[in-house]
């Protein structure tokens, strides 16, 4: 599976951001799908996850209510959509797929997942 960011870009504190990930290679519906983002300095941080066995969505606290996962098995993408952007979640984001069960006990470690795109560049800067 491959998989190929696209989206990311230069948003105004309060703005709004849609990242996209396309996936080749594979079915995309058979795969546990997210996002991964890593601020200058930081480590790699659990964003946000659909489980495929039963579509459950998870997110991190810090972005709840501001951000939305989804996907389209048709289209073999998902989605990223950020809302009400702060400074602090500037960072590369990285779209990431697992065909192994995560779930909410084990979403967030990036250990559980096998693919990974390439990284895109988010900054939310006035």
């Amino acid at each position: 599976l491959q998989l190929v960011e696209s989206g990311g870009g230069l948003v105004q504190p309060g703005g709004s951001l849609g990242l996209s990930c396309v996936a080749s290679g594979d079915t995309l519906s058979d795969y546990n799908i997210g996002w991964f983002r890593q601020a200058p300095g930081k480590d790699l941080e659990g964003v946000s996850c659909i489980r495929s066995a039963d579509s459950s969505s998870y997110y991190a606290d810090s972005v709840k209510g501001r951000f939305t996962i989804a996907r389209d098995n048709a289209q073999n993408t998902f989605y990223l959509q950020m809302n009400s952007l702060k400074p602090e979640d500037a960072g590369a984001y990285y779209c990431v797929a697992e065909a192994l069960d995560v779930d909410g006990r084990n979403w967030f470690l990036k250990k559980m997942y096998a693919y990974w795109g390439q990284g895109i560049q988010v900054t939310v800067s006035s």
